[in-house]
């Protein structure tokens, strides 16, 4: 793709918790002359890595469009008040258009209406917004069948006529997508080894120490497990911790790509990762929002559907080299941004259906 040779001032290097401040300061550098575009990039958390990859893509998208400064801004933890407050701190400057992920969709629908009245353009990406917030473009994984295909992959590696017990984390319970990764995950065990019973989901914390806390309880609670399986990114890192800590003989597995879940699949302690593609996902909303602004034209509207990916033994090497450098996320995301773009009709679905 000849668009992604384009390079903008703020530079390529791969953000980091620490380094979105200085994109922050970089974007705000600008002052919006010229024609300049000032949008803003709006996530759940800095720290962990499903939200630091949807904001690099977001970052790739907008160097590549040219003309656009974009300020990333999120909590250093997970606070939906504070994101909140961030988000109507950022618009009131960067008033061109917003990508929002949130892990408090409730908190979000009058500051989204608020926003779409005042005639800014916002992307939903991950979080489905509710009713009443007047976002009508989502972009995000049917998550459902996430959950369906780590389940698959659990089954693939049981018994078939297996028995016993598998333990279900949830790092943010009510959060609409993570329970959809969940009910996937149930109803999966319950058509295909009805013989398993699924435990939870308990509660087991976007924190990477709350969750290994939660975890430690929960392998405590439950030694004779089949498997513990979690639907977000410090679940599948804390699980891993665990098994090496204890010797467990059970199946872990869940979500998202940082560097300590690549390990743990690639020595074999998780049998797999499911990737929602979170990078891929910010590429595709901060692109559709800068082509939409810089047309003048109004957004699609609906849920913009993106593929996952399974990560297990046959392709954890190349999924780790892709990760080695944003360079190399920004060229292994090509041919499928080639993809959807070729024909963006093709991806839209009914906003209600998305899940």
């Amino acid at each position: 793709m000849a668009r992604y040779s384009r390079v903008a001032r703020c530079g390529v290097a791969l953000l980091t918790a620490a380094s979105l401040a200085a994109a922050a300061a970089c974007s705000d550098s600008g002052g919006g002359s010229g024609g300049t575009k000032k949008m803003s990039f709006v996530v759940a958390n800095i720290s962990l890595n499903f939200a630091l990859e949807m904001a690099n893509g977001g970052k790739f998208a907008a160097e590549e469009a040219g003309g656009i400064d974009l300020k990333v801004v999120g909590p250093a933890t997970t606070d939906g008040p504070q994101e909140v407050q961030m988000f109507q701190n950022t618009i009131t400057t960067n008033r061109d258009g917003a990508v929002v992920e949130n892990l408090a969709p409730d908190l979000f629908t009058r500051p989204y209406a608020q926003a779409v009245d005042k005639g800014i353009p916002i992307v939903a990406l991950d979080t489905v917004p509710l009713d009443g917030s007047k976002v009508e473009l989502y972009v995000g994984n049917d998550n459902y069948e996430l959950g369906t295909q780590l389940a698959d992959e659990a089954i693939k590696r049981l018994p078939k006529d297996a028995k016993g017990t598998i333990v279900l984390g949830v790092p943010n319970p009510g959060v609409p997508v993570l329970d959809m990764r969940a009910n996937g995950i149930r109803d999966t065990f319950a058509k295909k080894l009805p013989g398993v019973t699924v435990k939870g989901p308990f509660q087991t914390f976007s924190d990477p120490g709350q969750s290994y806390n939660a975890w430690s309880s929960q392998v405590r609670a439950n030694r004779n497990a089949l498997a513990f399986l979690g639907v977000g990114d410090a679940d599948s890192y804390s699980l891993a911790r665990l098994k090496k800590e204890t010797g467990g003989k059970w199946l872990s597995g869940g979500f998202d790509l940082d560097a300590k879940t690549l390990e743990a699949v690639k020595d074999g302690t998780n049998f797999v990762t499911i990737s929602p593609e979170h990078y891929l996902k910010g590429y595709v909303a901060m692109r559709l929002l800068a082509e939409a602004v810089k047309d003048g034209k109004e957004l699609p509207k609906g849920w913009f559907y993106t593929p996952g990916l399974i990560v297990d033994s046959s392709n954890i090497d190349a999924i780790i080299a892709r990760q080695a450098s944003d360079q190399a996320r920004r060229d292994g995301i090509a041919d499928e941004a080639k993809k959807l773009f070729a024909d963006t009709d093709a991806y839209l679905r009914p906003l209600k259906d998305a899940r």
